[in-house]
């Protein structure tokens, strides 16, 4: 089974909420009442047993095209009850405004699986929810005024396809009070950061496009300017501090800041073409924001101030060209202005190409229903996202029902292509990638103008396991907890061999059901290592060093095109110095 990304969850929910109901498909709708399945169950806080009353359930088949979806509401008692279900596989969310669901460990947990049989009743599923964190403060200038239209981020770190990554997990600006409040945060470590507004002074007088003499940037004192600052008021990210918010925390984080000489950035745009202009855009890797631009002045230069020590991309688009042209530099700002930066603007590239799809006779071959992600594999993914952003670059390419798909105005750079996750289509992976008659599923490919060819073909033969997850018999648990039962709720994690764990792709998770049974689908052939965690935060296992605290706790597994295996495993527990 393939995971669902976050994006795709969100697609899932939404339509969960317009077929909501009681209501399933036509074809679930002509069954007898005896093969439908029915679920009962009580939402209470944890910790305690207090039940929470208007809690919205949400059951969402995981194959959309075979399965229903179904809603519910907590009554004062905080239970629900939920009959007609066709049977299948579903995941099941609960949401209240407050509130986060949590496992059995009491960490933060995207809902949950089960599998329904004709005719079964599950009864008494017990749903726990944690009050979530809230952190909120005030914002203030130098003489303590209040400072609005501050951005406050909160930062978690995550690691994917080789790269340490800072995600938003909530944001929000200051009122006219200097004052914000970020809710709904799970528990967990997090970093905080507050970019102010714009400087417009300095804007002005950056973006004017008059010529000046060329030592005139130079010889000007840098202006004092406020600065992205980090918890606990500093503005090296290196040195901020994490925040460890507990369930139902009011965290507060106030920001006083003062102006301080800022870094500045100066360069040069060449190879426009005549007539042509171009605008600059810094960019930070660490908070995926556009922070800072500026125009170009007539001779080509340009000058980026109140710039503050960080890992930058600097983007600059071309106004006025006959075709889309770009440049995209990364750029690591120390303790010094950059001086003499050159951007050298390329036209856009296009890529383009077919998809063929090879069935294995029992699997739907429509090429509509396929989604493919072009991924760039520079490290600067990021910046890809900025681009994609501003630009309106779509990295997402819907393929038609002939197999065509293109992507247009493609930043120059190296990238991959992979299978969007679709629980449509879930055997499905991406057998060969080329352009002319060269392999490029390993390598990748080089986008640098004009456009370049793929031949895609996708394989619905890809390798299979499932298992059921037991509890180790080694006594590793203190808890009491029966040895040999099934683990419900574990992760499970396919990870592939060292040459491709920065391909995420090639992984594959599944959670297992209320009876310890997990399915993973769709998988490559090639050599894997097979996982199982009581409970694991997010996507810990792309991270290397993450791993290595699991050496020898894995199974290791080979798998062939087509290969249909079962693989019992042992839950790897939750450690005891955890919570």
């Amino acid at each position: 089974m393939k995971f669902f990304p976050a994006a795709l969850l969100c697609l899932i929910v939404l339509a969960a909420t317009v077929l909501s109901a009681q209501s399933p498909p036509s074809s679930a709708a002509q069954t007898s009442a005896s093969a439908q399945a029915t679920l009962t169950g009580t939402v209470t806080k944890d910790p305690g047993s207090e039940p929470v009353k208007k809690a919205l359930i949400e059951l969402i088949a995981e194959t959309q095209s075979e399965g229903a979806n179904y809603t519910a509401l907590t009554g004062v008692d905080g239970g629900f009850h939920i009959e007609n279900i066709a049977p299948g596989r579903y995941r099941l969310f609960v949401e209240r405004s407050g509130f986060q669901e949590v496992d059995k460990h009491r960490r933060h947990t995207e809902g949950r699986v089960l599998t329904l049989s004709a005719g079964q009743e599950i009864k008494d599923l017990v749903i726990r929810l944690q009050a979530a964190a809230v952190v909120e403060g005030r914002v203030t200038d130098e003489d303590g005024d209040p400072m609005p239209e501050a951005q406050i981020a909160v930062l978690r770190q995550t690691f994917v396809a080789g790269h340490t990554h800072w995600e938003q997990a909530g944001a929000e600006r200051t009122n006219d009070l200097g004052e914000y409040r970020i809710a709904g945060l799970a528990a967990g470590n997090y970093f905080i950061s507050v970019t102010p507004p714009p400087d417009f002074r300095s804007l002005i007088e950056t973006t004017g496009n008059a010529a000046k003499p060329a030592n005139a940037a130079a010889d000007k004192p840098a202006l004092a300017a406020y600065q992205t600052t980090y918890y606990p008021g500093v503005r090296d990210r290196g040195q901020a501090a994490p925040v460890q918010l507990h369930a139902g925390d009011d965290f507060p984080v106030n920001f006083s800041l003062t102006p301080s000489p800022s870094l500045t950035i100066r360069g040069s745009v060449v190879n426009l073409p005549p007539g042509s202009t171009a605008a600059i855009m810094l960019q930070s890797k660490d908070l995926s924001l556009v922070l800072n631009g500026a125009e170009m002045h007539k001779e080509g230069t340009f000058e980026i101030r109140d710039v503050a020590p960080g890992v930058y991309t600097v983007l600059a688009t071309v106004d006025n060209a006959a075709v889309p042209m770009m440049a995209r530099q990364a750029l690591q700002v120390a303790s010094e202005n950059v001086e003499g930066l050159r951007l050298s603007p390329q036209p856009g590239g296009s890529v383009r190409g077919r998809l063929r799809m090879e069935s294995n006779g029992s699997a739907r071959s429509d090429p509509s229903q396929m989604f493919l992600l072009l991924r760039s594999t520079d490290g600067d993914d990021d910046a890809l996202g900025a681009y994609s952003t501003v630009e309106g670059f779509p990295t997402l390419a819907h393929v038609n029902a002939d197999g065509s798909f293109e992507w247009k105005d493609v930043l120059p750079g190296h990238y991959s292509v992979q299978i969007s996750d679709s629980s449509a289509m879930p055997d499905w992976f991406l057998k060969s990638e080329a352009t002319g008659s060269r392999e490029v599923s390993d390598s990748g490919f080089s986008v640098g103008g004009g456009t370049t060819t793929l031949d895609l073909l996708a394989s619905a033969n890809g390798a299979a396991v499932d298992g059921v997850v037991t509890n180790r018999k080694d006594g590793s648990r203190n808890d009491g907890s029966e040895k040999d039962e099934p683990v419900a709720d574990a992760v499970v994690a396919a990870v592939p061999e060292a040459r491709f764990r920065s391909h995420p792709d090639r992984y594959r998770k599944a959670v297992t059901d209320q009876s310890g049974r997990f399915t993973l689908r769709g998988l490559p052939p090639g050599d894997y290592t097979l996982y199982a965690w009581e409970s694991v935060d997010g996507e810990a296992y792309y991270n290397p060093e993450f791993l290595k605290t699991y050496e020898g706790q894995g199974k290791p597994l080979h798998v062939n095109e087509g290969d249909r295996t079962s693989l019992p495993l042992k839950a790897i527990p939750v450690p005891d110095d955890q919570p």
